[in-house]
C-alpha cells in the first residue's frame, strides 16, 4: 500500500521527529510535569514518573497498531479507545505518535477532541498549582444551583 510522504518540517530524512515538534511537546509537558513534581512529597516519584510514562507508551503503541491496521485494511482500534488512552494520561505519547506515524493528524473531528483532552490536562495541572481554586469555585457554583 502506498504511504503518504512525510512533511519535512516534522521529520528529518530518517523519519525522526524534528526539533520544533519535540520542543512543542516539551512545552506542553512543562506545566503538568511541574504539577506532578509538587506531589513528590506525598506520592513515590517512581509512580509519578512511571504511570504517565506507561500510559504514553501504551497509547503510542496503540496508535502504531491502528496505523498498521489502517494500512492493511484490518479491524481498527475505535477512536473512543484512543481518546480514552489519551485522557488517562497517554496524550504525550499520542502527540508523538500522531506526528511520527502521520496518523489521525488530518481528521479535524479527532483533533478537536484530542486537543480538548490536552487542554483539560493542562487546566487540571494549572488548577492544582493554584490550590484547586477553579475546581472549588465550580463545586460551589454547582452547589448554589442545587440549593
Amino acid at each position: 500500500m502506498k504511504t503518504s510522504p512525510r512533511h519535512p518540517s516534522q521529520f528529518d530524512r530518517n523519519g525522526r521527529l524534528s526539533l520544533p515538534v519535540i520542543g512543542a511537546w516539551l512545552l506542553l509537558l512543562a506545566i503538568p510535569s511541574y504539577a506532578l513534581s509538587q506531589l513528590a512529597s506525598r506520592i513515590d516519584w517512581r509512580i509519578l514518573v512511571g504511570a504517565p510514562l506507561l500510559a504514553s507508551i501504551i497509547t503510542l503503541l496503540a496508535y502504531r497498531s491502528d496505523k498498521r491496521r489502517a494500512e492493511s485494511g484490518a479491524w481498527r482500534i475505535p477512536e473512543s479507545t484512543l481518546h480514552l488512552a489519551e485522557l488517562l494520561g497517554g496524550w504525550p505519547g499520542a502527540f508523538l505518535a500522531q506526528r511520527r506515524f502521520r496518523h489521525k493528524i488530518s481528521k479535524t473531528s479527532y483533533q478537536i477532541i484530542f486537543w480538548g483532552i490536552v487542554a483539560l490536562h493542562e487546566a487540571f495541572a494549572i488548577d492544582s498549582l493554584v490550590g484547586w481554586r477553579f475546581t472549588q469555585s465550580a463545586v460551589q457554583f454547582i452547589r448554589s444551583l442545587a440549593a
